[in-house]
């Protein structure tokens, strides 16, 4: 057969060549693009499905879908904030319990923000909780389903992977009320969590890598690796801001208000895309009843000029602490015009001009100095406009923009925000919650669908704050547990630097003292039948569930209250909350298998919870098992390195192991963190008189009978080594006071009769 003029001849020895078609210039360059691509993505591929199914890392979503009695619900995932935050230091959300599959005549409502958008101190009163009843009061023949995503700490960084969360779980409405963290939260310039205010760029590729079970490896090896000595080991509250302020000036404050702008547009892009409607707030904030937390003066300010300033201001603090207004505010005119950057300068002229009947000048300089407060924890008066004006660009059919911050201050003393409504400088008390709702409601009634509205209950008024009290049955024990909150929260940095602290304080140990006055058997029977008729109403609502378990305890009803937290507990089997409270109480009926179980079971779900880690430490060694108590002791201790406590737990773990220079030791520790703990005292007294040390021991024995003048046993070894020491007409007092308080105590009595004179 012929060849054709286009084939080369076989050679000899050989088969013929085979033809391979040559490739032009571009598709070689797809070829090596897509080698450069595809190798990288096989890189992190492999291991991360590797990762996956070995179960490394954790899901990173806000929701996580579950099952509880055979209903699949989404719940709240315990770690999306590790995200964002250090393991230590990570926030976590409120209790969500919602069905996957929303139900007919189902309203949900999600609400966005941070904790004043939570409820804190106490979700179960937060003004979404209020707008459920409301809602609830006016349109009884639907459901609302009222979802708070706010999370303590966050800021628009976080708020924007919830919000695209939320895009996916079937919302009607949502409710975005956000602001206040915006300079300490997640990357802004205060935070103390990790990088402050770099790009928006390394943010958000940030936020998405941490997706990655790879990078969470990684992150915690490296965690790990660099554990530093000193490094907090769990959250500390505000005070843990000291050190991170913002002057005023610094670039870093626009920066954040450009993403606070970006953030917010995008939040609302989400929602408009999964066509849920919005209603938009602006932020509300003590200014009247909360000074500055911190000041400081222009750093251009030379040394005579801070002088000047600093004597004219102190003059001012002084004619103020008089009651001579006209003088105060003269002279801080004067400082003023040597450097009108201190916040608290104005905060105190403020309080001057609204004693002088000066309104709008004292709202003026309020505002002031909140805006130049260096520990910035309230939203302020640019972050208020840049919601205004993005509610006004976006209003219409499907959101609605609503003014919250002028609504409470509309509704406070001299129309200026202060402690009418709100407990400190952010926090809404159960009033303020209330009236924030009531502020929305109006808007959110403009949004729902006429299926609704048509059905609408006659009368056309919205439930006053009393009737939604009952409803969420808001009680002396609820508002007497808050206020006990606060005081300890105003007891802490940065609270005790504000200018007004022992005014702030005076009023919360007031309302604290008046709460407990109505306190009484007749109210504790209301309050129970309150609770009684709002769980046959409801009994899947687990926010009252869970406070009627506190009151059940509080008016000493140990086993209602451990049934409550039973029931808590199949309502909210994926809380450790449940778990721990019934375990507390399970431990003081002496029914310690269950208690251990139920500590165990908490501590499997939240191992950070400090105090289930001591008590769990604290039933081993009772039940003769001090070898297991150890490692949670030292857990809690590590946690919580000044509970004192802590350290005498394992003294007598240590102590029962035989162990008893560790046992000496932790007594030592105990008595630094805590140099009146009694029980450290007591135990180290018995300590030295063993080793024959009696004056040593005497004066640990003194301090007992310091600090427990009614405990027995502790006058009872002060006696005995007084009387070693040879005192014995003071070993002789101290035996009367034994008996006395003891008439059993048989040794006192022999003791006695050896010591006194025949």
């Amino acid at each position: 057969m012929p060849r054709s003029n286009h084939e080369k001849p076989a050679p000899a020895d050989g088969p013929a060549d085979v033809k391979t078609p040559s490739l032009s210039a571009g598709r070689r360059w797809i070829f090596r693009l897509a080698a450069l691509l595809i190798i990288p993505v096989l890189f992190i591929a492999v291991p991360e499905i590797g990762l996956r199914i070995a179960g490394v890392g954790h899901p990173t979503g806000f929701f996580l879908k579950r099952k509880i009695g055979g209903r699949p619900v989404y719940v709240e995932n315990a770690d999306f904030g590790l995200r964002f935050f250090p393991p230590e230091l990570a926030r976590t959300a409120s209790p969500v319990v919602m069905p996957v599959v929303k139900t007919p005549r189902t309203y949900r409502i999600f609400i966005l923000g941070e904790s004043a958008a939570l409820g804190d101190p106490e979700p179960a009163f937060g003004f979404g909780r209020y707008l459920g009843a409301l809602l609830g009061d006016r349109y009884p023949g639907a459901k609302f389903e009222v979802v708070c995503t706010a999370v303590t700490a966050i800021n628009s960084h976080v708020i924007v992977p919830i919000a695209r969360d939320c895009a996916q779980r079937d919302g009607d409405l949502w409710i975005v009320y956000m602001g206040n963290n915006e300079f300490v939260g997640p990357f802004g310039p205060a935070t103390v969590f990790g990088a402050q205010t770099p790009s928006l760029g390394f943010i958000r590729a940030n936020v998405a890598l941490k997706k990655l079970r790879l990078v969470q490896w990684l992150e915690a090896a490296l965690d790990k690796e660099n554990d530093e000595p000193g490094k907090a080991a769990s959250w500390g509250g505000m005070k843990m801001f000291l050190d991170h302020q913002v002057v005023p000036g610094d670039p870093r404050r626009e920066t954040t208000y450009r993403y606070f702008q970006r953030n917010l547009d995008d939040i609302l892009d989400l929602a408009a895309e999964a066509g849920a409607k919005v209603v938009l707030s602006t932020v509300g904030s003590n200014i009247k009843d909360c000074a500055p937390f911190a000041s400081t003066n222009s750093a251009s300010l030379t040394a005579t000029a801070a002088a000047d300033w600093r004597r004219a201001y102190s003059d001012g603090l002084t004619a103020l602490a008089n009651g001579n207004h006209a003088a105060a505010a003269a002279q801080f005119q004067v400082a003023a015009q040597l450097d009108d950057t201190f916040a608290a300068l104005h905060y105190a002229n403020a309080r001057c001009q609204l004693a002088l009947g000066n309104r709008d000048e004292a709202a003026r300089e309020f505002e002031r100095a909140r805006d130049l407060d260096t520990l910035p924890f309230r939203a302020d008066t640019r972050l208020n406009k840049i919601i205004g004006q993005v509610g006004a660009r976006r209003a219409g059919p499907m959101l609605a923009f609503v003014d919250g911050a002028a609504a409470i201050s509309a509704a406070s003393g001299q129309g200026i925000a202060g402690g009418e409504y709100l407990y400190e400088h952010v926090h809404l008390n159960f009033e303020g919650n209330y009236l924030l709702a009531r502020s929305m409601v109006d808007s959110v009634a403009r949004l729902l669908p006429a299926s609704i509205t048509d059905k609408a209950r006659p009368g056309g008024e919205w439930a006053s704050f009393d009737e939604c009290s009952r409803r969420l049955v808001l009680s002396d024990w609820d508002r007497r547990r808050v206020y006990d909150n606060i005081s300890h929260r105003l007891a802490e940095p940065p609270f005790i630097n504000q200018l007004d602290h022992t005014n702030q304080v005076e009023k919360i140990l007031a309302e604290l003292a008046a709460v407990r006055s109505r306190i009484d058997p007749a109210a504790a029977r209301r309050t129970k039948a309150l609770y009684e008729e709002a769980l046959k109403a409801d009994a899947s609502d687990f926010h009252i569930m869970g406070n009627d378990a506190k009151f059940l305890e509080d008016i000493g009803d140990l086993d209602g209250a451990i049934a409550a937290w039973q029931r808590e507990r199949d309502l909210l089997p994926f809380e450790a909350a449940p778990y721990f409270f019934l375990g507390k109480l399970q431990a003081r009926k002496k029914r310690t298998d269950e208690a251990l179980a139920n500590l165990s079971a908490a501590l499997k779900i939240r191992p950070d919870i400090e105090e289930a880690l001591e008590e769990k430490g604290r039933l081993l060694i009772e039940t003769k098992r001090p070898a297991e108590a150890i490692p949670p002791l030292l857990e809690a201790l590590r946690l919580q390195p000044s509970n004192a406590r802590i350290y005498l737990h394992l003294a007598n773990a240590h102590a029962a192991k035989g162990d008893r220079d560790k046992a000496f030791t932790y007594l030592q520790q105990a008595l630094v963190a805590q140099p009146n703990l009694w029980e450290a005292h007591y135990f180290l007294g018995v300590e030295l008189a063993a080793q024959n040390r009696f004056k040593e021991a005497r004066q640990h024995f003194a301090d007992v009978v310091r600090l427990r003048p009614d405990y027995a046993l502790g006058r009872f070894n002060y006696a005995v080594t007084l009387a070693k020491e040879g005192k014995r007409e003071q070993a002789i007092i101290q035996l009367q006071e034994t008996v006395r308080l003891d008439p059993g105590n048989r040794q006192a009595a022999q003791y006695l009769r050896a010591l006194q004179p025949q």
